[in-house]
């Protein structure tokens, strides 16, 4: 019998341990495993094709970058060891480090490197926009390749070492040959560890086993960048989903590191002197995302009365419930970050549902069914639902609530139809700060119609703006650019912003060295 929330909280660490599930001891090696539980069992391999954060941590493990963010947002190099640009602004040459290797032990390449940022780029946001600049790539010898520019792209560097998803990893050309849109079934970098294929089920457990041939840079790491020097052998991914098992299975030492334990249950974390609890940096933007291709949400003046009845205290209560761990942020942009000003916010979201209504008669809804789509399996996005099901209605909206699990959760957000014949008219999701510091690297401030995200916004505007920004380096520019373009955004509305979240993860304190990050990496940690 697993060990109930109920009686966790109840009687704290001591209560449960008796009653949790048995994982087993660890495999018989010189070291011991780093046991991790991921906020999702790995569902896939394919960290270009999926935005999928739990794809993106597998990614670093595995693969590395030709640049990389550091703690302070700068761009560093890494699989690269000498760049340079013409003076024209229209080649960039690039020359690896010496003694890359991939995971089969062949050389990482030029036509590695080449065939990598051609894949990626035809499914980032900002590797699209990257494309767009691209007149075409040249190997010139066997560790140097060159970029030729249409135009000068500022954002090169940049583009090429963005933190999160789509991160552009380098693979091998035979692997980085498989078409965008499908995904690939060799996972094969040149990183600190191996991908053991073989231990792995899709939503099951996975396995990681260090790579002896990889030579990390010889600096202090700072989030992506720096030294990746692998200390742990081997790292094994659990498929334990039951929060209280979980919670339980860490405090018995039977796993060292728990992704994203539910806030309720950080009190008896907390009780325990064996566990660390530290907030992931720069959270987790809560938002409402519309389908901006059927009624009534193809109407911006639709879209802006919703967001002016909205509350995001309601969202972020639902979500995680003490006011501990978030804070409002009328922002499209990461709060805190450079980019983010907030230009606009305050006159568009208010929580005045008085307002709302009126300005949805305005806006002349005509009592068109808004259709609600909520994976019930996927807990933050779900309880958002429940308070928009709410607002919605108090709105005097026709709203249907239609409960999915993840996965058709994610056929069905795909659908572009009419929400009566399997299309969808609006849901809710997550995104990492890290996702959304400028933007370049904001996929979801994108409005370019049939290629931006799921829910499909179209505004000239919003994207020349966006254009300017990518083509300034002058930080003074960019941030005038960047309070037009979210001032921009509060009329145009492609999400509306629900506030922001701080998730916390729990390890043990035998765990040493930790990279704290808003991406979960595994390189200098120690397991004593």
């Amino acid at each position: 019998m697993s060990i109930t929330r109920r009686k966790l909280l109840a009687a704290g660490a001591a209560t449960g341990v008796a009653g949790m599930p048995w994982i087993g001891p660890a495999r018989a090696q010189a070291a011991a495993p780093l046991r991790f539980i991921p906020s999702t069992p790995l569902p896939s391999l394919d960290p270009i094709v999926a935005t999928s954060y739990v794809i993106r941590n597998h990614g670093y493990l595995i693969y590395d970058t030709l640049f990389a963010t550091d703690e302070n947002f700068g761009i560093r190099p890494q699989m690269v060891q000498h760049w340079e640009g013409a003076p024209d602004g229209l080649r960039w040459t690039f020359q690896l480090r010496d003694g890359l290797v991939f995971h089969d032990n062949t050389p990482v390449r030029a036509q590695d490197c080449i065939a990598s940022i051609r894949r990626w780029s035809a499914r980032d946001a900002f590797g699209q926009t990257f494309a767009g600049f691209v007149d075409g790539y040249d190997a010139v010898d066997a560790r140097t390749f060159a970029v030729r520019l249409r135009r000068p792209f500022p954002q090169i560097t940049a583009a090429l070492g963005k933190l999160s998803s789509n991160v552009p990893f380098i693979m091998p050309e035979r692997v980085a040959a498989t078409d965008p849109a499908r995904n690939i079934t060799e996972a094969i970098g040149s990183g600190p560890w191996r991908f053991q294929a073989g231990q792995w089920v899709p939503g099951q457990n996975a396995v990681y086993e260090r790579f002896a041939a990889y030579r990390p840079r010889e600096e202090a790491p700072s989030w992506a960048a720096g030294g990746k020097v692998a200390r742990i052998d081997r790292i094994e991914w659990l498929a334990l989903t039951e929060p209280s098992a979980a919670v339980g299975a860490l405090i018995q030492g039977e796993v060292d590191w728990y992704e994203q334990p539910p806030v309720d249950l950080l009190p008896v974390l907390k009780r325990d002197r064996n566990i660390t609890i530290q907030n992931v940096p720069l959270g987790l933007a809560l938002l409402m995302r519309f389908n901006h291709l059927q009624p009534p949400f193809n109407n911006a003046r639709v879209r802006q009365a919703v967001m002016m009845a909205m509350r995001q205290e309601d969202y972020m209560q639902a979500v995680v419930g003490s006011p501990d761990y978030y804070a409002e942020a009328r922002t499209f942009f990461t709060p805190g970050s450079p980019m983010s000003t907030g230009a606009g916010g305050a006159e568009a979201i208010r929580g005045d549902i008085g307002r709302g209504r009126a300005m949805l008669r305005e806006a002349g809804y005509r009592d068109e069914k808004v259709v609600l789509l909520a994976p019930a399996d996927q807990p933050i996005a779900y309880n958002q639902s429940l308070v928009t099901q709410e607002l919605l209605k108090n709105l005097g909206m026709n709203v249907e609530l239609v409960s999915t699990d993840w996965a058709s959760f994610i056929g069905r957000r795909a659908n572009r139809g009419a929400p009566e014949a399997g299309g969808w008219s609006v849901f809710h999701t997550l995104w990492s700060g890290a996702d959304t510091l400028n933007p370049a690297l904001h996929p979801l401030i994108r409005a370019n119609g049939a290629a931006a995200w799921f829910g499909w916004p179209e505004d000239r505007e919003l994207e020349s703006l966006r254009d300017g920004w990518i083509a300034s380096d002058d930080l003074n520019t960019q941030r005038t650019l960047a309070a037009r373009i979210e001032r921009r955004a509060f009329e145009v509305v492609p999400y509306a912003p629900a506030g922001k979240v701080e998730q916390p993860m729990a390890y043990r304190r035998n765990l040493t060295g930790m990279v704290l990050s808003p991406v979960q990496f595994f390189w200098n940690m120690e397991k004593r």
